[in-house]
């Protein structure tokens, strides 16, 4: 079911839970806390050395690991970087079955830091995985600058409603509904929507094959 959206912008981001007050079927808490602090462990590394190593501050990071605070999109990609693992490692549950139906009531969502940008795994969080596939939801005026993902990642979009502009290595991409892109993501780039309306889209989104 495509994700209904105020357009509004103004007024969905009063509606809009903070990152630390997610809404429901979005407490990834529980999760991405024992998986940051189960991957920084195997490592040997201490909170500094992670917060040195994806520019997530300490404070940041410990109030992750105790369940205490849901981190951004941004946030939980930088520390997906500074581990050099795909995205879904930290929000794998470990509970994986052979069939999964997903209830969009139900689902994980996660959001921007002034909730214009959302984005919904539509794959079970049971482990990490080579390719995983998301829905994206763009209030108008949303602009969401996503970092430079690992060497080798790949991102297919296809934009269901709306218009989003895409904006990489110094060009800008703009589509409509029913188009579709696929460019190496291992740089910065932003998102856009110059729209008066929402904008929906689905990202399969690839990492390249350990070696």
């Amino acid at each position: 079911m495509p994700l209904v959206l105020c357009a509004d912008a103004v007024a969905a981001k009063k509606k809009t839970p903070t990152a630390e007050q997610p809404p429901d079927g979005t407490d990834l808490g529980p999760v991405v806390g024992p998986n940051v602090r189960r991957l920084r462990t195997a490592r040997g590394w201490s909170l500094e050395a992670l917060a040195q190593a994806s520019a997530v501050s300490r404070a940041m990071l410990g109030q992750i690991e105790l369940g205490q605070s849901v981190p951004t999109i941004n946030v939980l990609w930088k520390i997906a970087k500074a581990f050099d693992v795909p995205f879904s490692t930290l929000i794998a549950s470990r509970a994986p079955k052979h069939v999964t139906v997903l209830p969009a009531k139900q689902s994980r969502r996660l959001l921007s830091h002034d909730g214009t940008f959302q984005s919904r795994a539509l794959f079970p969080q049971d482990d990490a995985r080579r390719v995983e596939l998301y829905e994206l939801s763009f209030l108008p005026g949303c602009v969401e600058e996503a970092v430079a993902h690992p060497a080798g990642t790949v991102e297919n979009l296809v934009l269901h409603e709306g218009q989003l502009s895409i904006e990489l290595r110094g060009e800008k991409h703009a589509l409509g509904p029913g188009d579709a892109i696929q460019f190496e993501a291992d740089v910065p780039h932003v998102y856009r929507n110059p729209g008066k309306k929402p904008a929906l889209a689905y990202l399969a989104m690839s990492y390249a094959v350990a070696s």
